[in-house]
């Protein structure tokens, strides 16, 4: 039996961002689907944040997303199990109200995965393991520890993973808890990384600038060789591009092609500008194939600055200077504890 996994689909992402929603649809109508089809594929199991918001949903979005992804899968008769994360509940402590319960209560094929539980897909037996808070953690790690199943699926927390690029988690579940299993497959951090036998499988699609170049997609699970499958999303909504007429001549700057930066956002490098009306002409060139916004660095220095932290900041990461702040204070509290705090919040603040 093969089984296509999602997560971290985050619908209404970025105060329910109308381009990137027609980014998430582009992917479902083009790549998603068309590949379910082909292969027949009959089951999917969503591993958590399928909608963003915790407290609320914009009407829109959800009038959205349901056009291009939940009637589809209604269409089709599929069958989508959705493993609820911490973007799906209300409140922290308890899993008992959540968004994919209360809003998707019309399809009669998608079923929400509230409390651990194992369950069967063809021949193997899957630990599924919502988001764990304090009223099912005593069971979820009974499971964790003596259940049966030989695979986890989940929404978890483990530390010394990478959430995303240049950030790992300090915090978190020890990963040998998971060990005894043959795959353990969890949502949770956007960035696709693995220790072993568990796999972070990273979000659907990218979201904010810090996805840049960090592969994006989906899964497809075989029950029978308990095997997981990568299928990259072709499509991405963030773009740089550099300008450097240094040694160039004017229709090699302005007669590039841009067509392919329509619907995007685009940073825009410079290295050198000699020449300013080149550079207006340049951009009004890019202007031209509808970008949904540019962005121009300067790299003034000639650095040949490639990263996303090496454009924005040059010294130290935004963590770090926070760090060496808190090491300078003169408090009785637990440090450590602080730092935990004070990193918790910038991992929210960059999810918004």
């Amino acid at each position: 039996m093969k089984i296509a996994l999602l997560t971290d689909t985050h619908f209404g992402a970025r105060g329910d961002n109308s381009a990137l929603d027609k980014y998430f649809a582009k992917f479902y109508n083009e790549v998603f689907f068309p590949y379910i089809d082909k292969h027949e594929i009959k089951q999917i199991i969503h591993l958590g944040d399928i909608f963003d918001r915790r407290k609320y949903i914009n009407f829109q979005t959800l009038e959205s997303c349901k056009k291009y992804f939940f009637d589809e899968i209604g269409k089709r008769d599929l069958k989508l199990d959705i493993i609820v994360g911490n973007h799906d509940i209300f409140y922290k402590n308890t899993n008992d109200v959540n968004s994919p319960n209360l809003l998707l209560q019309s399809y009669k094929n998608i079923e929400t995965i509230s409390e651990p539980q194992i369950r069967r897909y063809g021949s193997c037996d899957i630990l599924m393991l919502p988001w764990i808070v304090y009223n099912n953690y005593e069971k979820s790690m009974d499971l964790v520890r003596n259940g049966k199943a030989s695979v986890c699926f989940g929404h978890l927390q483990l530390a010394g993973f990478v959430m995303h690029k240049g950030h790992s988690a300090e915090d978190g579940y020890d990963p040998n808890e998971f060990k005894k299993f043959d795959l353990c497959c969890s949502g949770h951090y956007h960035h696709k990384s693995n220790q072993g036998n568990i796999h972070y499988l990273g979000s659907t699609y990218e979201m904010t600038w810090s996805d840049y170049e960090d592969p994006r997609g989906y899964h497809i699970f075989d029950t029978e060789t308990r095997t997981i499958d990568y299928k990259q999303n072709p499509f991405n909504i963030f773009h740089k591009v550099y300008y450097d007429d240094q040694n160039k001549i004017f229709e090699e700057l302005v007669n590039q092609y841009f067509e392919y930066l329509e619907n995007c956002y685009v940073k825009v490098i410079v290295k050198n500008k000699n020449n300013p009306y080149w550079f207006d002409k340049f951009i009004d060139r890019l202007e031209k194939v509808n970008p949904i916004n540019i962005q121009v660095v300067d790299d003034h220095l000639n650095l040949d600055l490639e990263s996303e932290d090496d454009i924005v900041n040059e010294a130290e990461s935004t963590l770090t200077i926070l760090n060496n702040y808190i090491e300078t204070l003169e408090v009785k509290a637990d440090k450590q504890q602080i730092r935990s705090t004070i990193k918790n919040l910038y991992d929210e603040a960059l999810s918004l």
